[in-house]
């Protein structure tokens, strides 16, 4: 009988590691990249401080999986655990991060189209810098909702979760964060 390779839900997963603490390493190798790539975007630069958080965000990760909620989405919960930790990393640092995001993730923000020539290309690149600057002019809590909504591609109910506020204030802090990055940019042009 041919056994079945079966891609294992959030929630099978953790059922997994609460049965065999060894089945977690399924649960650091589903998530590990994507909270990487999170820490990149908040502004964290350093692979060996990405690599600190990450440990840490894990760590406390596997200790509260008994106490995991699961009417939350389990991913909200793991980002929120490593958004805690890389808010406690830049305290005891004492540095405030600078949001980085790949001309491709400000694309989403620039809505541009793909089909470019050369000097469209060269547009693309100068008001993707715009918008990188203008991100880290932002006020900590529109960044960080902004980087969570438009680049994470998260819904209002994991950027609750993640974050710990109420719906309508992620709401309420898009819609400034868009109104404030608006403004940032249209000062420089």
């Amino acid at each position: 009988m041919e056994k079945e390779n079966k891609v294992k839900t959030d929630q099978e997963l953790v059922a997994l590691t609460l049965a065999d603490h060894r089945a977690f390493t399924s649960i650091v190798e589903k998530y590990q990249n994507i909270l990487r790539r999170y820490l990149a975007h908040i502004g964290c630069l350093s692979r060996s401080d990405q690599d600190d958080i990450l440990q840490e965000a894990f760590l406390k990760i596997y200790l509260n999986l008994n106490d995991y909620d699961p009417d939350l989405k389990f991913s909200s919960w793991v980002y929120r655990i490593t958004h805690n930790e890389a808010v406690s990393f830049f305290r005891k640092k004492n540095i405030s991060p600078a949001p980085v995001a790949n001309d491709d993730d400000l694309g989403i923000f620039l809505n541009l189209i793909d089909d470019t020539d050369i000097i469209e290309a060269q547009n693309k690149k100068f008001e993707a810098e715009l918008v990188r600057q203008a991100l880290a002019k932002l006020e900590k809590q529109y960044r960080d909702t902004l980087i969570l909504k438009f680049i994470e591609d998260k819904s209002y109910e994991e950027i609750s979760d993640i974050l710990k506020i109420p719906i309508g204030t992620v709401g309420t802090l898009i819609n400034r964060g868009k109104k404030q990055l608006k403004n940032i940019l249209y000062k420089k042009i």
